[in-house]
């Protein structure tokens, strides 16, 4: 289970999902820098270590942490995500962990002078 949740992406998930169910598209949409099949990758992850429940309803999968699968965990979990220093945190490990071009700054372009 602790590997499965070591994922700063995966912890996001289970934030996300800690109090309400909501379908893989909203996860996704609620993580950009994350393609949506990454999302279900990780919504795999962690299904399949039983944090997650899963309820089909016709073509769509909803989900919601199984909070009680998480044991001692779930205090540390609850604690870091009211923590404004995590976000933080999270912040710097999601962009770490992003994949693809990085975003830079916008910076005033200069005209040389011949």
């Amino acid at each position: 289970m602790l590997n499965v949740i070591a994922s700063p992406r995966r912890r996001e998930i289970l934030r996300l999902v800690w109090h309400r169910e909501l379908p893989a598209g909203a996860i996704a949409e609620a993580m950009p820098d994350v393609t949506f099949g990454a999302v279900s990758l990780h919504l795999r992850a962690l299904a399949d270590a039983g944090l997650v429940h899963i309820r089909a309803d016709h073509r769509h999968r909803f989900y919601r942490a199984n909070v009680d699968a998480l044991g001692p965990v779930r205090e540390l979990l609850e604690e870091m995500w009211d923590d404004a220093l995590w976000k933080l945190k999270l912040a710097a490990e999601l962009e770490q962990t992003r994949r693809g071009p990085r975003r830079h700054a916008t910076r005033p372009h200069r005209r040389h002078r011949s």
